[in-house]
């Protein structure tokens, strides 16, 4: 298993000289300054990896840019409208670029107007210490009242409803506000923002789009881009939904192990993969993480691992990000799984054996607090998480000297 750290640029608070000093073995990143849609020039891929690769004091930090996280799939493509054939062509053209410059592992995702949905972004936890919460009251009150999507009461219980009811009467205008900005904060680092008009925008654009059209529409990406991708020796890798459940009326279809093993088999290549997200997939109580990594391992090109604790038992409820060994994962379980994986790989004499992990969200503590990182990435709470995740890869890879 190969460490990651996922960086967002120049602007992050967290520096090359902090990704050096935690250990990590390599970095995921992307050009979140190019907007959707375009083509990610030579020059702007050589700019980053010349960042990555030199320490504040011009030294040569080591580290070298590996992974993509992510070479972003425009609205049109997912839409199959606008200017999505060109869109592709300009995938396709990103793809050469990162192959030029040795990089083989892109990951993207295909959810609909939103890349992940929480309601909370610092929520308090008893220690002191602040997480990211999906809580389900609160986005039904969102999506109801302030959203005031049509048709959003029909997408909720009768009990969930008239909760949500009763606590946006309670909500001050500044929660309303904060609820509304958190649940459009949008994708981490992106040049997209949204606002309540854009959201609304874009869901009328998918105009009841169903989840097998959705669906479809991936395939048919999937079938451009794939071919490409094999012959330039790349493996790209499709993030699951975040949250795993359609939201504002909108589909989801890559949320369970049926919905990865459906695509899969419809552009069955080496190239169409897996990142296999821990806290994501896990916040489903139907998903199975280590019968998942057993069952599909062979296509997982990138792994986020991080835990959420659920709130209630419910495919459709409320989650809080956890401490990395602390939510509903077994951890150990998961990265046996992936060990096992990784030897199967070696007996096959693939040359793709060791996967990539990046210590995926964190809480914020110590430090952390007040310093305004990008949700969910804070440096020292990360870092805690990986510590744990690489304790846990250490024990298992000396199981003997574990007992003596």
């Amino acid at each position: 298993m190969r460490q990651t750290w996922r960086w967002f640029g120049p602007k992050d608070l967290c520096s090359v000289d902090d990704m050096r000093q935690a250990g990590v073995e390599g970095v995921v990143s992307a050009l979140h300054h190019v907007p959707t849609g375009n083509v990610w020039s030579p020059a702007a891929i050589a700019e980053r990896q010349s960042v990555i690769a030199r320490m504040r004091d011009g030294s040569p930090s080591g580290l070298a840019w590996e992974v993509v996280e992510s070479l972003p799939v425009s609205e049109d493509i997912k839409k199959q409208k606008g200017d999505w054939r060109a869109h592709i062509e300009n995938w396709k053209i990103s793809l050469h670029h990162l192959r030029d410059a040795g990089i083989e592992v892109i990951c993207y995702n295909f959810m609909p107007v939103l890349d992940w949905t929480r309601t909370d972004l610092a929520w308090r936890l008893p220690t002191g210490g602040t997480c990211m919460r999906f809580d389900i009251i609160d986005f039904a009150a969102f999506d109801i009242h302030i959203l005031a999507r049509d048709g959003a009461a029909d997408d909720f219980s009768s009990e969930v409803v008239e909760e949500a009811r009763r606590r946006f009467t309670d909500m001050t205008d500044d929660r309303r506000g904060e609820l509304a900005r958190n649940v459009v904060f949008g994708l981490p680092g992106s040049a997209e923002s949204f606002s309540l008009d854009d959201v609304r925008r874009h869901i009328a654009e998918y105009d009841g789009l169903p989840a097998e059209h959705l669906r479809r529409h991936l395939i048919d990406f999937l079938s451009e881009v794939c071919p490409l991708a094999e012959e330039l020796g790349l493996r790209l890798c499709c993030h699951p939904d975040d949250p795993p459940f359609p939201l504002l009326g909108l589909p989801r279809v890559m949320s369970t192990e049926d919905d990865y093993a459906t695509i899969m088999r419809a552009v069955d290549s080496p190239a169409n993969g897996i990142t296999l997200c821990s806290g994501s997939l896990g916040v489903r109580p139907d998903n199975d993480l280590p019968g998942m990594m057993d069952r599909l391992g062979s296509r997982v090109h990138f792994l986020h691992l991080r835990n959420v604790l659920r709130e209630s038992a419910d495919l459709k409820g409320s989650f809080h990000e956890a401490e990395h060994l602390g939510g509903n994962t077994d951890m150990v379980a998961l990265m046996a799984a992936v060990l096992r994986e990784e030897r199967r790989r070696k007996a096959a004499g693939r040359s793709d054996i060791s996967i990539p992990f990046r210590p995926d969200h964190g809480q914020d503590i110590l430090d952390d607090l007040g310093r305004k990182a990008q949700p969910g990435y804070p440096s020292i709470g990360r870092l805690k998480g990986l510590a744990e995740l690489r304790g846990i890869m250490t024990a298992l890879d000396h199981p003997a000297e574990g007992l003596r």
